[in-house]
């Protein structure tokens, strides 16, 4: 299948071309499109691909691709997005699909009436223990889930390279960038509960009262380095949040309270507690209360296939749309999963901006 690149960033050059490299016998990158078209034709070169421009619409009509990888600033997701599956290609999108519920909907909407694939690349539901994890839930062992937490802190990671702090070109900060990738785990891992409201807060704190924050590129997401970045970071620009913290209920009175951030004064963290009648589990620990004897409780089983890579759960989420292609499986992230995603996160900054509850229903 021919595939076609927008936008040629650190995660297009170090993510989804190696991960269609690696599936070689089944995918064959032959175009690449960045709007600043010195990034285009690096990236190009470094991969030795024969087509790049600056103007995507003039892409898909010369290459007629099967598959578009989208790799843009989130608020430019719709618009490549659209115009892809509008030229008959099955579309993998970089996280988040949509910052908007209406926009997600729209998308899918009109991938169903193409009959193509549409796939948010929600790259890190593919940890080991989250794996493991959701296959305990599965069978049950949990029981019924009724509270869950998540926790993702960087304690000095803004990302002082791209434009992710300029909310026109990302939408928002920390939650919609990190956030997002412990958003979708935890509803993916309790079954797509449905969603009934969103309490939330948004600040800018660290950025604004530290004059030198540390430029570390791997501490900000930048795992294999940036790729051409469109312009100097500059702070008096920042407007979107560095913290976010908040909770959200779903049906069933199941309520999940979560707090991330690119900088805060609270030590790094990641993970996710979720607790259920059974017992309860935290993770990455693979920590289990109750369930189980002392002598029963289950490790993490799975490991990483692919460990010489930053970006394995793309390699992994690809290995699965590969798969979904050629009729052998069902995809993993779906439709309705990341709908939920995109309904939080667009009630998440409403309520932020209201300050108050938001309602679903509304």
């Amino acid at each position: 299948m021919k595939v076609a690149i927008i936008g040629c960033g650190m995660i297009a050059n170090f993510a989804h071309i190696p991960a269609y490299r690696h599936l070689s016998e089944d995918f064959e990158v032959v175009a690449v499109c960045d709007n600043n078209i010195e990034t285009a034709r690096s990236t190009a070169e470094r991969h030795n691909i024969s087509y790049y421009t600056d103007d995507a619409d003039k892409m898909l009509s010369d290459i007629c691709p099967e598959v578009v990888s989208v790799c843009v600033p989130n608020m430019f997701h719709k618009r490549y997005v659209k115009a892809a599956l509008e030229s008959g290609a099955h579309v993998i999108c970089e996280k988040p699909l949509a910052v908007s519920y209406n926009d997600a909907k729209e998308l899918y909407s009109l991938a169903k009436s193409k009959n193509l694939m549409l796939c948010a690349c929600q790259s890190m539901r593919f940890t080991p223990d989250r794996i493991d994890a959701k296959e305990l839930i599965d069978q049950g062992v949990l029981g019924d889930i009724s509270y869950g937490e998540f926790s993702r802190i960087r304690h000095r990671g803004i990302p002082k390279w791209g434009t992710f702090h300029l909310k026109e070109f990302s939408g928002g900060g920390a939650f919609v960038d990190i956030g997002v990738h412990m958003l979708d785990a935890l509803v993916w891992m309790m079954g797509n509960p449905k969603l009934v409201s969103v309490s939330a807060t948004a600040n800018t704190i660290i950025s604004r009262i530290d004059e030198d924050i540390p430029e570390d590129m791997r501490a900000s997401g930048a795992l294999a380095g940036a790729v051409h970045t469109r312009r100097a970071y500059d702070k008096s620009e920042f407007d979107v949040e560095d913290f976010a913290a908040g909770s959200i209920l779903f049906e069933g009175n199941k309520r999940v309270n979560f707090k991330v951030a690119w900088a805060a004064n609270l030590p790094d963290e990641t993970s996710i507690i979720l607790a259920g009648d059974k017992a309860g589990i935290k993770l990455p620990e693979f920590d289990i209360s109750g369930g189980y004897t002392l002598s029963e409780k289950p490790s993490v089983k799975s490991t990483n296939p692919y460990p010489d890579t930053e970006f394995p759960g793309h390699f992994m989420l690809f290995d699965n749309i590969r798969d979904y292609l050629k009729g052998e499986a069902e995809l993993i992230v779906k439709p309705e999963e990341t709908l939920t995603v995109s309904a939080i996160i667009d009630l998440f900054y409403k309520s932020a901006e209201l300050k108050k509850e938001v309602f679903f229903n509304e």
